[in-house]
């Protein structure tokens, strides 16, 4: 994803030559180091099973950046019901799977930034194309990521997560 023009941060107070517009988490909160030796585990990239009980898929969440097209990208993963895991495991290379209905999902990532906790909001997993991470759209309801993913953020709100999230600085 592109970067817009750079920013001083309000942290250090240096020049950043780009202001990074997407943020990825690794893994969804449930996972812990010790799942890796779990056979009924797994963790990739794009796909997690904790002991073959809960599925995970990681998707992006898109907040548009009011007055410009570009977007604000959050990496998070979502639990699937082992049907809708299943079926995305089964289209995951076919093409044409972006016809999909969406799955429902529960957010399994702990946003930085936000008041209230992001666990456990109500999504859906939009398939997209081969190669294109799914789109997640969380439930249109009063909580601030909602709300931000209906009506954008400024730059402004940009530079304050990314000096929340390289420096620990909150604004």
């Amino acid at each position: 994803m592109r970067n817009m023009t750079g920013h001083t941060c309000g942290s250090c107070g240096r020049p950043h030559e780009d202001l990074p517009l997407s943020y990825r988490t690794a893994a969804p909160a449930h996972w812990t180091d010790d799942l890796a030796d779990d056979p009924n585990s797994e963790l990739t990239a794009d796909l997690c099973v904790i002991s073959g009980r809960h599925f995970f898929v990681q998707g992006n969440l898109e907040i548009p950046i009011v007055g410009g097209d570009e977007v604000f990208t959050w990496g998070v993963w979502v639990s699937l019901s082992p049907d809708s895991f299943a079926r995305t495991t089964d289209l995951w290379d076919e093409p044409g799977r972006e016809s999909e209905r969406p799955y429902f999902g529960w957010l399994s990532t702990e946003l930085a930034g936000y008041p209230v906790s992001t666990l456990n909001l109500k999504t859906n997993v939009h398939t997209r194309p081969v190669g294109r991470k799914p789109y997640v759209e969380v439930e249109p309801t009063d909580h601030p990521l909602a709300v931000e993913q209906r009506t954008g953020i400024t730059m402004a709100r940009v530079q304050q997560l990314a000096e929340l999230l390289l420096h620990g600085i909150r604004s």
